[in-house]
Parts: structure tokens; C-alpha cells; sequence
């Protein structure tokens, strides 16, 4: 485990040299252009660094490049699939939309006045980011465990890996190609968005909690169950949820309560009846069946996301 330890720690000041540098440009010319294609340029290196490092861990010589060893092979290529994917994602919106507005503030584009302390705050919370979301690939990479073959928990849980990095692709794409046929309908329903209200969201949550749970399998300890570094590793998934579920500025907080607004003004009929028919997070059919109570416990369909309108014709959410 000592070297286990080693590689999280060489991962953990590249990601923070990455983002240093990023910074001290962006502060440089005044952009943000460089945020997200730093963000996911800084997952890949962790990938590649963590596969190449961590084969000098293998207790047979013969297998010591990770490209022998199909268990690193699998949690490595869908990785660098799905935060590939993210770069040239990201990059792109940032492109169409000219920009991106959380930094509109920080940058001082309105008043001129830049928020130095908060511009640097957004590139280490991206490092902090970056590095919670990569440790169950880094505990994989850096096992000296090689298994001769899958277990059916191994097998299940890798699919389930690359169903959510799917997910995540498809609906990104399908809601791409819908903005970019006018918005038919004000609200997308194409697809995955027929299931789901936020398919993404679905597929980036779920896919963590895969990898995690994939993990285990590599675990160096005889008890993998009570490996303390591989629980360590739940922080990957935990840490998805809480910045897709709670926090404001982005995630489901950022897209419904009084972001609502627009739907409800200009097609409330429809739009109630689609949050009523559609699961907010897990794609599925059939939720207009499923009690509130439920809806609540289980499928993360909170109070504080819905919309409600104050008698001054104002919003708020609860």
C-alpha cells in the first residue's frame, strides 16, 4: 500500500501544479478560456501518469505494463472516454456561447474590477475536483493486485461503468443537436430526455459510483471490504452528487427551482406535465405512477427543486 500511497500523492501536486498554471495564464491575460480545457487535459495526464506509474507496483515482473493488465485496461480507457469527452465538450459549449458566465463576475467584465482571491478559489476547487473524481482510478492504477480473471461482480460493475459514460455522451449530444435546431417544443424531450430531466447528470453520478465500486476487486488488502484507502475512494462519487445536487451555481439547483420560470410562462401545461411524467435524475418510465413519498426518499426529486411563484410575481425556492 506504501506505493498506493506514493502515486496518490505525486497525482495530488500534479493536479495542483496543472491548475497553478492554468491560473497564473488565465490571470495573465484575464480569460477563462483555459478553465475546462485544463480541467479535462488534468484528468487524462492523472490517467495516463497513474497507469504507467503504478505498473512499477506489480509483484510479477512479467506483467509490469499496465497494457498486460485488462483490469487497469478497461477502468483506464472508459476514464479517459468519459473525461475526454468532457474537454471536448466543454470546450465546445464554451465556444458556442462565447464565454462562460460564472466568471463574467469574477473577471470583472461588467464593472472591471477583478476578484483576484475568488478567480484563484475557482482553479484549486477544479483541482480538488479533478483529483476526488480520479482517486478510484488512481486506486486501481497504483494496485499491485493482478487477478488472473472477472468476477461476475467485477463484470457487472464495469459494464455499468460504461453504460453511465454512454449516458452521459448521448444525452450531451441529443441536447447539442436539439439547441441547435431552434429548441423545438421550449423544453428538450428528444431521447434519453424522455426518461430523464437530466440524463447527464444521471450518467456522470452513476458512473463514479461504478468505478468505485469496480475497484474494490484491486484492492490490496485481504479484506477488500475493509480496505481504508479504497473507502477512502467514496469521495469520488459522494463529492459528484453533492456538487450535481446542491450546489447553486451549478447541477440540478442551477437547472430547476427559479430557473424554472421560462417553462412555466411560456408553456406551463406542458412542462407540468412533463415533470410530472418524467424522473428528475434516473432514466425511467412509468414515474407518474411512482407515490411522492418515494419520488422524494428515492429518486431525488426534492421540494427545493420546484418552482414556486411568490404573490409579487416574484420566485423562490424552498
Amino acid at each position: 500500500m506504501t506505493g498506493q500511497f506514493f502515486i496518490f500523492g505525486i497525482a495530488a501536486v500534479i493536479t495542483v501544479s496543472i491548475q497553478s498554471i492554468g491560473f497564473t495564464f488565465a490571470y495573465a491575460l484575464r480569460t477563462e478560456v483555459f478553465y475546462d480545457i485544463l480541467g479535462g487535459i488534468n484528468y487524462l495526464v492523472l490517467a495516463l501518469f497513474s497507469a504507467i506509474s503504478g505498473s512499477a507496483n506489480s509483484n510479477d515482473t512479467s506483467t509490469r505494463s499496465w497494457t498486460k493488465d485488462p483490469r487497469k485496461i478497461i477502468a483506464t480507457v472508459l476514464f479517459m472516454c468519459s473525461r475526454g469527452w468532457l474537454l471536448i465538450f466543454l470546450a465546445w459549449r464554451a465556444h458556442e456561447r462565447g464565454g462562460d458566465a460564472r466568471f463574467d463576475e469574477v473577471l470583472g467584465k461588467k464593472d472591471g474590477r477583478l476578484k483576484l482571491l475568488t478567480f484563484f478559489v475557482f482553479w484549486m476547487a477544479q483541482a480538488f475536483w479533478v483529483y476526488l473524481i480520479s482517486m478510484p482510478l488512481l486506486f486501481i492504477n497504483s494496485s499491485s493486485v493482478k487477478l488472473s480473471g472477472f468476477s461476475t461482480y467485477d463484470i457487472t460493475f464495469a459494464i455499468l461503468f460504461g453504460c453511465g459514460v454512454l449516458i452521459e455522451i448521448v444525452a450531451d449530444i441529443q441536447k447539442a443537436l436539439w439547441v441547435r435546431g431552434g429548441r423545438p417544443g421550449h423544453f428538450c424531450v428528444v431521447g434519453v430526455w424522455s426518461l430523464s430531466r437530466h440524463p447527464n447528470y444521471f450518467g456522470e453520478i452513476s458512473q463514479w459510483w461504478c468505478l468505485w465500486a469496480f475497484a474494490r476487486s484491486s484492492s490490496e488488502s485481504n479484506r477488500s471490504y475493509a480496505d481504508p484507502l479504497w473507502w477512502a475512494c467514496i469521495v469520488s462519487p459522494l463529492f459528484t452528487m453533492h456538487i450535481l445536487l446542491n450546489m447553486k451555481p451549478t447541477g440540478l439547483c442551477n437547472a430547476e427551482g427559479e430557473n424554472l420560470q421560462r417553462y412555466y410562462e411560456k408553456c406551463p401545461e406542458d412542462y407540468s406535465a412533463y415533470r410530472q411524467n418524467t424522473s428528475i435524475l434516473i432514466p425511467m418510465i412509468g414515474y407518474r405512477h411512482v407515490p411522492m413519498f418515494l419520488k422524494r426518499i428515492i429518486f431525488f426529486d426534492f421540494e427545493k427543486y420546484e418552482y414556486k411563484p411568490t404573490e409579487e410575481g416574484k420566485t423562490k425556492t424552498e
